[in-house]
Formats: structure tokens, C-alpha cells, sequence
């Protein structure tokens, strides 16, 4: 399984972007996805996850509100809508999944990675 992410850019903070994130190789249609991110200095951190059929959603507090995940499993495809955006949501991105269908926040749940994306929100 291989994910690609991409999407990202420069962006003036309040503005927004989209990232992408498709699958390929084995068909991970049915896998829970995730975006994580990882700010310079900083740990990775979980930012959103979303459950196969799209009925389980999940946010990190720092950006309900404003990203909005879904996923389109005949592209196995998932995107990051990411609006109002701020200097601190600088940092790569990266898309994960995992085959369990459950949705979790924590990076050692998730079994295939992306190679990340960078966001750079300017003030």
C-alpha cells in the first residue's frame, strides 16, 4: 500500500487549502484514514480520522471548526479541507491508515503512512 499526499503550499493565514491523499497497491477502501501533522521542533500530532463509510468522524480541538476530512472510496482518496487557517497550522502533513475500522487518534494504530505534504501559513 502506498499513499500519496499532496496539496499543500504557502498560504496567508485565513486562507485555505485542500490536501489529497490517495491510495495505491492493495485496496485500502474499507482502512480507517487519518491526517496527522508535525510543526518543526514539535512531535507528531493527530488531526483528524474518519471511518470507512465516512459515519465516524474525528478532530483534534485545535481544528474543529475550521478542517473537515472525507473521503471518496471509489478514488481511494481522502482529503483535508482546511479553512481559516493560521500560523500555527504550519507543518508537514501526513495521511495514514489503518485496516481496523475503528477510529483512533494515536500514530502507532496506523499501519501505512504517506510521506507528508507542507503547509506554511504566513501571518
Amino acid at each position: 500500500v502506498q499513499l500519496q499526499a499532496s496539496g499543500g503550499g504557502l498560504v496567508q493565514a485565513g486562507g485555505s487549502l485542500r490536501l489529497s491523499c490517495a491510495a495505491s497497491g492493495r485496496t485500502v477502501s474499507s482502512h480507517t484514514k487519518a491526517w496527522f501533522r508535525q510543526a518543526p521542533g514539535k512531535e507528531r500530532e493527530f488531526v483528524s480520522s474518519i471511518s470507512w463509510s465516512g459515519s465516524r468522524i474525528d478532530y483534534a480541538d485545535s481544528v474543529k471548526g475550521r478542517f473537515t476530512i472525507s473521503r471518496d472510496n471509489a478514488k481511494n482518496t481522502v482529503y483535508l479541507q482546511m479553512n481559516s487557517l493560521k500560523p500555527d497550522d504550519t507543518a508537514v502533513y501526513y495521511c495514514a491508515a489503518r485496516s481496523p475500522r475503528t477510529v483512533v487518534r494515536g500514530m502507532e494504530d496506523y499501519d501505512f503512512w504517506g510521506q507528508g505534504t507542507l503547509v506554511t501559513v504566513s501571518s
